[in-house]
């Protein structure tokens, strides 16, 4: 089923050219990457131009492999320009404390990109937690870890402080070293969480920012909430729903239609009857799932067999095995193989 344009998210395409300026500068031609992840050069002319949010996601892929940089979202993150935000940085950067700075994350970030949804913690520790409306959050890596990453170092920058979080936790799965992301953030870096997710000390939410600016924050204030209102909201498809909330469960062996269709706020029966209106199932939204996610970490080419089966939710190796060649025709062994060689 093709879902109505007018409820895919966009973005002002900010990483896609931070990437692109990345390609430009290690020799990569970039217009084929931009042609093969449905993107046209129009996205490098001013930041006005919207373009599909899957649309960034996949260049980002592309650039990484063409840079041969696996973490292309944490090395963008590290050195880019906060102004490139645009009415969002200003915005925060004005702002009294690093509390409010992030509270304008959570209310303004769809000026920027209608796919990612910040929310903040009203007590307690200081957390910014991300997550995805209308795309599908598996199939994301660069940009999440640039938002989390971008988050870490937008603070040190506002506050002129070296902040260190309590926690920073990222949704999807790495293999390999993840060394420096954890130097950078000044503490481990968990992969495969719950939730994407920086928290930080209490008492940092009332920390003052370098370049606070009361009346410069209430123009800031007033143009945000005019660029926020020409924004259209729709609701995610909701295959894309089910399949966030089922991705991070999966690992945990808790992927029940019941446990789904509570996380989204309604009964089993009205989650089957609302799919069944689509023309879809939620054995088949889990299956396909599951034979994505599979396809990707054997490709990742760090993780071994035994390791995709528990990722994916399968109690046994034998089980993922027989379910995989199914689902492809080859046996994971093979893929991860050809991967290897790659």
């Amino acid at each position: 089923m093709v879902h109505d344009l007018a409820f895919l998210p966009t973005t002002r395409a900010g990483i896609a050219r931070l990437a692109v300026a990345r390609l430009v500068s290690a020799g990569v031609p970039a217009a084929p990457l931009l042609k093969a992840a449905g993107l046209t050069d129009e996205v490098l002319v001013g930041h006005d131009q919207r373009v599909l949010a899957r649309h960034q996601v996949a260049l980002l892929d592309r650039a990484a492999t063409a840079l041969a940089d696996d973490r292309l979202g944490f090395t963008l993150a590290q050195d880019f320009d906060p102004r490139t935000l645009g009415l969002l940085f200003y915005v925060m950067a004005s702002s009294q404390k690093l509390g409010d700075a992030l509270q304008r994350i959570a209310r303004y970030s769809a000026i920027t990109n209608e796919a990612l949804v910040f929310s903040v913690a009203e007590r307690g520790a200081l957390a910014l937690r991300l997550r995805y409306v209308g795309l599908p959050r598996h199939f994301d890596r660069h940009q999440a870890e640039f938002c989390i990453f971008g988050a870490i170092r937008l603070c040190r920058i506002l506050t002129g402080t070296t902040l260190v979080p309590l926690r920073v936790s990222i949704a999807h799965h790495r293999s390999g070293d993840i060394s420096a992301m954890s130097r950078f953030a000044g503490t481990t870096v968990e992969f495969g969480a719950n939730a994407d997710e920086l928290v930080l000390p209490a008492e940092v939410r009332e920390r003052p920012l370098v370049n606070a600016d009361p009346y410069l924050n209430d123009l800031m204030l007033e143009y945000c909430e005019t660029a926020l209102s020409s924004r259209t909201t729709n609701a995610s498809p909701l295959r894309v729903s089910v399949e966030n909330a089922i991705a991070p469960l999966l690992p945990h062996g808790k992927v029940r239609v019941e446990v789904i269709a509570r996380l989204l706020g309604m009964s089993e029966r009205t989650l089957a009857r609302k799919l069944a209106d689509e023309g879809l199932s939620f054995s088949e939204i889990l299956q396909q799932l599951r034979r994505d996610l599979a396809v990707r970490y054997l490709n990742d080419g760090g993780h071994h067999v035994s390791k995709v089966a528990w990722l994916l939710g399968f109690q046994e190796v034998s089980a993922f095995s027989h379910a995989f060649k199914e689902w492809t025709g080859v046996a994971p062994s093979q893929m991860r193989l050809a991967a290897a060689h790659t």
